[in-house]
């Protein structure tokens, strides 16, 4: 396979985990960048000996005609526009979540992109982390039975603080259960493997950035709550985010009991400094218990945030580039975790159950 050569829309935080995760990979290499920040140039520019073509505009970008492969990992109010260029191009896309801020922009890409020739991949790494890979195996294989019940929770650090403070308001990210919770709902559709009907949701912003003001305006993104997902299938999904609980060990732990058994797993939080993780399984015939060890290499770690998951996401979509394959993470994928997110925060917002057709007819 002969060397895939990236070009980088948006060097953020996001922007930057790729370009050190895809430098471990042998048949792939960041050619360009582009970003309407320059600060955020000049960071790139300070921490890489490689030299890479830098752009002002993606446009301009998209006109050198160097990439194989365009990463959009610029803010999320930005994924429409930005992507409305690109899909011209017809190279293969790897657009950071959310797709979108709502479903309704998610159906307009889907038009847009219809009978589109290459690859076009959300980007939900919390799939490839491996301790929550092989929890997910586990449970298509029926080790715990018939899956009933799934809970996920997320502890941790507030919202980081991004160029001109844009995540700071609803406007711009979708809302916290759009622009956090996607992973998690993209996780419970993946999982559960069934649609979902509907969401109840509670939630608020208690703690985190009650007293920032930008052009006297306070931030409104929630910082807690607890979402309950029903699927066709009959199957429940929880999550439990709280985002003022940055000294916990674990930052993610994922609960899914079936009829016959439990199986459990955690994610570290990166200020634990951990390596590792285990999954647990319970039985409910004869107390029976098995707990193994899911490790991570340390160079594989430190190339990001996400436990090693932006790692493996990239050596998934190479390896669906080289054979021609279908995303394992596609546009219908992105938009629901959208929808699920966006139906969590009018859950909140009018205290009603809402149902996903109600977003997508």
């Amino acid at each position: 396979m002969k060397k895939i050569r990236y070009a980088i829309i948006g060097a953020g935080t996001m922007g930057l985990e790729h370009i050190q995760n895809i430098s471990l990979i042998k048949n792939a290499e960041v050619v360009a960048i582009s970003d309407v920040h320059n600060n955020s140039l000049i960071k790139i520019k300070k921490k890489f000996k490689k030299k890479f073509l830098y752009f002002k505009n993606h446009k301009d970008l998209i006109k050198k005609n160097i990439a194989d492969v365009y990463i959009i990992s610029t803010p999320n109010f930005t994924h429409l526009k930005i992507l409305k260029d690109v899909l011209k191009t017809k190279k293969h896309i790897l657009v950071e979540k959310p797709l979108t801020i709502n479903t309704k922009e998610c159906l307009k890409l889907k038009k847009l992109s219809k009978n589109y020739p290459s690859l076009i991949w959300t980007a939900m790494e919390y799939r490839y982390m491996p301790p929550v890979n092989k929890f997910i195996n586990k449970i298509h294989k029926k080790t715990i039975g018939k899956l009933k019940m799934l809970s996920i929770r997320e502890h941790r650090f507030p919202f980081l603080k991004k160029v001109k403070n844009w995540n700071r308001f609803s406007k711009n990210t979708g809302g916290t259960f759009v622009e956090k919770c996607c992973h998690f709902f993209d996780l419970m559709r993946l999982i559960i493997r069934s649609e979902p009907v509907s969401v109840y949701a509670s939630g608020n912003q208690d703690v985190n950035h009650i007293n920032e003001r930008f052009k006297n305006k306070r931030p409104d993104i929630i910082d807690n709550g607890f979402v309950i997902v029903n699927f066709k299938n009959g199957v429940r999904g929880l999550l439990d985010l709280c985002m003022f609980a940055e000294n916990s060990d674990m930052q993610e732990e994922l609960v899914a009991v079936g009829d016959i058994g439990k199986i459990e797993t955690s994610v570290p939080s990166s200020q634990s400094g951990k390596t590792f993780s285990y999954i647990r399984i319970g039985m409910r015939k004869g107390n029976k218990t098995t707990r193994e060890l899911v490790k991570v290499d340390k160079k594989i770690l430190q190339a990001g945030h996400h436990h090693g998951s932006a790692y493996y996401q990239h050596l998934a979509f190479l390896n669906a580039i080289k054979n021609k394959s279908k995303p394992e993470v596609s546009l219908n994928d992105g938009m629901i975790s959208v929808a699920i997110g966006e139906a969590a925060e009018k859950s909140i917002k009018e205290k009603r159950i809402v149902k996903i057709n109600e977003l997508i007819n």
